[in-house]
């Protein structure tokens, strides 16, 4: 999964190897902490904290996960830990800049159909715990597999994969109102 040579010269503090993990993921890092942050300018900062601490906790980095994975990781939790501190938003109110669009442009109605089902279904989601928000927007919006998902949430598979389960139950009680209310 990762190369120890890599490793041991990030251990060392190689600036070479430090470099080089930064133009790897850094693109990466960035979308994930915009995708919980909604705001370029705190996720760069944030983006840039994840390397720092990236560099700072390369003694615990674990042989057996992969790198992109230990750093989505810690962009993950640094980009909650900012919500959380900043008490500005929410992930949810991110949601809906990520949910595919899936009508074609051009037909105002259409588009303006499209934006109210993105919205109320950002809305379902922000109902859900911040567990089942996490995990169902990694599977669903990112195209995360269950084990990724484990993987980079320090959770086990199963675990995954009941809270995905209990995300979409969740969800399909708060939107089966709205649904039934549009197609009859």
């Amino acid at each position: 999964m990762h190369d120890e040579s890599f490793i041991r010269k990030l251990r060392e503090g190689d600036r070479e190897a430090f470099r080089k993990l930064v133009g790897d993921h850094q693109e990466m890092v960035f979308k994930t902490c915009l995708r919980y942050l909604g705001e370029p300018e705190d996720a760069r900062d944030i983006a840039q904290d994840v390397f720092v601490e990236a560099l700072s906790a390369v003694a615990d980095f674990r042989k057996e996960a992969a790198i992109s994975t230990w750093l989505y990781r810690i962009a993950v939790n640094k980009s909650l830990n900012f919500l959380k501190k900043h008490k500005r938003r929410t992930l949810s109110d991110n949601i809906s800049n990520y949910i595919p669009e899936g009508m074609q442009q051009g037909d105002a109605y259409a588009e303006s159909e499209n934006l109210e089902r993105r919205q109320i279904l950002a809305d379902a989601i922000a109902t859900l715990s911040e567990n089942q928000q996490i995990t169902f927007s990694m599977h669903k919006l990112e195209g995360k597999s269950y084990k990724e998902i484990a993987e980079m949430t320090g959770n086990t598979v199963s675990s995954v994969e009941s809270l995905i389960h209990r995300a979409k139950q969740n969800l399909q009680k708060k939107l089966v109102g709205y649904y039934k209310s549009h197609l009859s």
